[in-house]
């Protein structure tokens, strides 16, 4: 029977009460006494000379209370990126400067020219129209490939070329992996695009800036997924305001998927300006201009090769990839085409040979960082098709080469500088059979093929590296700041909990999961535990929640804590019971002292400690609140096996996901139910992906999907009804809990579950089609069909 409470119960969750009531409380929920808006004049075009703003009209119309441009920022820093790679020369990355407001040229659609503060939005916005910008258009590249042409419009003049950086891994493997490519049996070779795409969160970005002249403070309210992340960069390296000196406050946040780890102009531009005007200041992005400010997802081409023996043993993987940086280095933009890219592409496969090159280039595009998955979907894209096609090539099962090719040993040392702790692939492969019915699929097929319309059934295997670590490590490869997390547990004096953790929840149930732990451990009920996060000024620091990091590495945090707890609650207990610490037990609440009937509740211990009128004093302090860092020591590594079956209609092209089931070994889970949602929606994101998400731009660097009249979300007849199991667990073993993660599976397997089935419907029909990128458009695949 399944549990009731504590880790592995499907509690529900606690915060969607106040979401479905109305009684959450947002950033654009934040409204400062006297606060003013904030309107930006933002580039209706891709490349451009600025020779000169006149902004005196705006001035002087209702309610405009001041007017900025790029050069009231002069002396300020500029947007810092989190991330540096070192090329595969030893060169580090051109790593331009990104201006808060544009100074001299603007770069892409979207890039901020002017700010317009005023008294109502509305005010703002009818000012910035009457703002004269002298703009001499300039030549936009938007091609990545063009990019690099010898002669090419350059993004940044002050930089030698438009490249970023020339990125090979592992480099010393590259002249095996090459012998290994010439000799082979048989070479597959493909080459894709992994799309661009638009996070999209539920809610908009907004940033309210407030300053107080008593104290010289700061504070920024932001839809952050990392708000301690935000008040380093923009405290150290933008606006040089002491960390004492500013707070940063993420309260609820509807969705990020990413978008909203990094450091934006806008927050940077309110902070500034609320100390300007000495006013608060205000801004609420609206969607058109999420969609050319937010910074975008994946844009990779590639092209990879897949070498076997002639037992059809992988030998070998080469891959060249171009990866879009758009116009400047968002955050951690460096990091995902490398080393959250290249570290992942052995997959479940123990293939002795890979050698990854990528060349990240700047365009006249909005700049592109990690969304969910973040360098993992793209690199189990680019195997899994091409596994995927190999397997058509050989005229063999599609499972059973993956079968073949599976790592079965941990841990298990990849050749691109990873090393897996556990995992069982098999039965995870073996799950995905049973609950996908594969041995239904061809009676379904012969239906399918009754009614006119063509069946396909693809595979997919997935590994992820998650609560991405150590900091030692990462230190090494260009994060500019620790991958650590903190938590303190704070036992209040009648024994109800307040928990402070760097990590952020924006749709987790940490509120639900996390209490789930801390009631395990302690024996008492989850409703006497209170999670705070999202606050600087209470938290002692922490880096935020993206790359499914939150419960392995900032729940391992707090499970120290609450060790550190229970160590010093025990001492208490023993002097209460005149007993030896040594034989005090802890269970259901209740401390006990070993081989007697002598105990005392939780309760009772917790009030000592604030009331220490008997008391241990000789060797403790009053009170009980403990803090602690956790570092991990490795990733984890999350993975299974996905399977969808979909419908083609050969006269339109149009493709229709008839199921769609998922396999995944997380490790050992908190709250089943929780997880089970968090699969659901990354696979809705991957199916979004798949089939319906494109970000375009045309060759004046103009973007052709600004909303959603022109950029397809998925919407819940897109998708089917999920078959989904976790049981196959393999704990993690480097960290206190046996998590690994789950936020990002649904969309890394997904994708090409997706374009391997409707290839397999295809080929069913007698149709010779190999790759068909995505979105798999009606279009696109009817042109496939018919040459």
């Amino acid at each position: 029977m399944p549990k009731d409470a504590g880790i592995g119960a499907s509690s529900k969750r606690r915060e969607d009460v106040r979401f479905l009531t109305g009684a959450g409380n947002y950033t654009d929920d934040i409204n400062v006494n006297g606060q003013a808006y904030v309107y930006f004049l933002r580039s209706d075009v891709a490349h451009g000379k600025i020779n000169g703003i006149d902004t005196s009209a705006a001035a002087g119309m209702p309610g405009v209370v001041k007017i900025f441009t790029g050069a009231d920022f002069e002396g300020v820093g500029g947007l810092p990126c989190g991330w540096q790679v070192t090329d595969r020369h030893g060169e580090p990355m051109q790593e331009p400067a990104h201006p808060v407001l544009a100074q001299g040229k603007v770069r892409h659609v979207g890039d901020p020219i002017a700010a317009v503060v005023a008294d109502s939005l509305e005010q703002a916005r009818d000012a910035a129209e009457a703002i004269d910008v002298d703009m001499e258009e300039l030549p936009a590249v938007v091609d990545m490939k063009a990019a690099l042409a010898e002669g090419s419009t350059k993004v940044h003049d002050d930089l030698t070329s438009n490249l970023c950086y020339d990125w090979g891994f592992v480099e010393e493997n590259k002249a095996a992996v090459d012998e290994a490519i010439a000799n082979a049996a048989h070479v597959t070779t493909l080459e894709l695009t992994n799309n661009r795409l638009v996070a999209n969160p539920m809610e908009p970005r907004v940033a309210v800036g407030d300053y107080s002249r008593a104290t010289d403070e700061h504070t920024l309210y932001t839809t952050s997924q990392n708000p301690h992340v935000i008040r380093l960069l923009m405290g150290a390296f933008v606006l040089g305001i002491p960390e004492h000196k500013l707070r940063v406050v993420a309260p609820d946040v509807g969705g990020g998927f990413g978008t909203k780890i990094f450091h934006y102009a806008e927050e940077a531009f309110c902070t500034f300006a609320a100390k300007a005007i000495n006013r608060p200041v205000k801004w609420t992005a609206s969607r058109s201009e999420a969609f050319m400010s937010d910074a975008h997802g994946r844009d990779h081409v590639t092209k990879i090769e897949l070498a076997l023996d002639a037992d059809n043993n992988f030998t070998a993987i080469r891959t060249e990839t171009y990866a879009n940086m758009g116009a400047y280095l968002s955050t951690f933009a460096p990091s995902v085409p490398t080393w959250l890219h290249g570290t992942l592409m052995a997959g479940n496969y123990k293939t002795p040979l890979i050698y990854v090159n990528v060349k990240a280039v700047f365009t006249n595009t909005v700049p592109v960082d990690a969304y969910r998955g973040a360098g993992r979907p793209e690199a189990t894209y680019q195997l899994e098709r091409v596994v995927d096609k190999a397997a058509r090539e050989l005229g063999v099962d599609p499972v059973a080469l993956r079968r073949q090719n599976f790592i079965t040993e941990f841990p298990y040392a990849t050749p691109v500088a990873v090393e897996y702790d556990t995992g069982d692939y098999h039965a995870t492969m073996d799950k995905l059979e049973e609950i996908g019915d594969f041995a239904g699929f061809a009676a379904r097929r012969a239906d399918s093929e009754k009614n006119g319309k063509l069946r396909g059934l693809g595979v997919n295997c997935y590994i992820e590296a998650c609560g991405i670590a150590p900091s030692n490590l990462v230190g090494q490869l260009g994060a500019r700041a620790g991958l650590y997390d903190a938590a303190t547990v704070r036992v209040n004096a009648t024994g109800s909990i307040s928990v402070m953790v760097g990590a952020h929840s924006h749709g987790q149930g940490h509120e639900t999961s996390f209490p789930q732990v801390v009631a395990e451990m302690l024996g008492i009920d989850e409703s006497m535990i209170d999670i705070v996060h999202g606050d600087s000024s209470k938290i002692p620091f922490g880096m935020g929640t993206y790359g499914s990091r939150s419960i392995a590495v900032c729940g391992s945090a707090m499970v120290r804590a609450t060790e550190k707890i229970i160590n010093k609650a025990k001492k208490i207990a023993a002097h209460l019971m005149e007993a030896s610490e040594a034989d005090i037990e802890l269970k259901d609440g209740m401390f006990s002292v070993a081989g007697t009937d002598k105990s005392v509740a939780w309760g009772d211990v917790t009030l000592a400690a604030y009331v220490p009128h008997n008391y241990p004093l000789e060797d403790i302090e009053p009170g009980l609140e403990e803090t602690a860092f956790y570092d991990p020591a490795n990733f984890t590594y999350p993975s299974g096996a996905y399977a969808c079956e979909v419908e083609v209609d050969p006269e339109t092209g149009k493709v229709s996901i008839e199921r769609f089931a998922a396999a995944d070994d997380f490790g050992n889970i908190i709250n089943p139910m929780i997880v089970s949602g968090q699969v659901h929606g990354g696979i809705a994101q991957g199916i979004g992906q798949a089939m319906l998400e494109n970000c375009v731009y045309d060759e004046n660097g103009q973007l052709l999907s600004a909303s959603y009249m022109d950029y397809a979300m998925p919407r819940a007849d897109d998708v089917p009804f999920y078959e989904v199991d976790h049981s196959c667990q393999t704990p993690c073993t480097h960290n206190p809990l046996g998590v690994k993660g789950c936020g990002e599976a649904g969309a890394i397997g997904s994708p090409p579950s997706v374009v391997n089935a409707v290839i397999d419907a295809l080929n069913s029909g007698g149709k010779s089609v190999s790759h068909i990128d995505m979105p798999l458009s009606p279009a696109r695949v009817w042109a496939a069909m018919n040459g």
